[in-house]
């Protein structure tokens, strides 16, 4: 899954088989790997079907990234190549400024979510990397299904600019600011009424 069915979808295997080019034995396993993520549900006699995802969900999918992501970053602090990672973070954050200048939303969300798998992925841990997965393909649910909420493009680089500053500076303290005020501020937007305006 990529993020690009809607939520509340059912999702035949025959079809996704044809459209994703792979025979329906993977497939069915893949699927039913993603049942027990809590990524799609089995509906008895009806079939699987793409998860809907509540308020209560976004809160939740965020607070479960900034745990997970400020494990990374406590990771990487502790070595010796902070300055390394930086480095490659600050790659893809001119990856996500492009994006912006250009006004392409969809290159500037990829390359948001790019991030944040190359943030964690640098702990060096499976198991962090892991739960990232899962995490950060829900987080793509969330923007795919309300792209109108989508962050100021220039305020998200930003906001990526100052993790990468206070690891760079190896700032624990200002790191885990920087990472809450993050997740906090993508779940206000998700948030929002549907009958309130959002920013672009």
């Amino acid at each position: 899954m990529s993020g690009d069915l809607a939520q509340g979808a059912q999702v035949g295997e025959a079809q996704l088989a044809e459209r994703l080019g792979v025979s329906r034995g993977p497939l069915r396993e893949a699927m039913q790997r993603l049942v027990q993520e809590g990524l799609l549900h089995s509906i008895p006699h009806r079939g699987l079907f793409v998860v809907e995802l509540s308020d209560e969900d976004v809160e939740d999918i965020y607070t479960a990234r900034m745990a997970v992501e400020s494990a990374a970053v406590l990771s990487i602090l502790r070595r010796d190549d902070a300055d390394r990672v930086a480095d490659r973070l600050d790659k893809a954050v001119a990856k996500m400024s492009g994006a912006a200048e250009r006004g392409d939303t969809q290159a500037l969300s990829r390359s948001d979510l790019a991030f944040h798998e190359l943030l964690v992925s640098e702990s060096g841990s499976v198991r962090l990397q892991r739960m990232a997965s899962t995490l950060l393909l829900e987080t793509r649910m969330c923007m795919a299904a309300l792209p109108h909420r989508y962050v100021v493009p220039g305020d998200l680089v930003t906001e990526h600019v100052e993790i990468v500053r206070a690891i760079r500076e190896r700032d624990r303290d200002r790191a885990m600011k920087v990472i809450d005020e993050h997740m906090g501020d993508a779940v206000g937007r998700l948030s929002i009424p549907a009958a309130e305006p959002a920013d672009a």
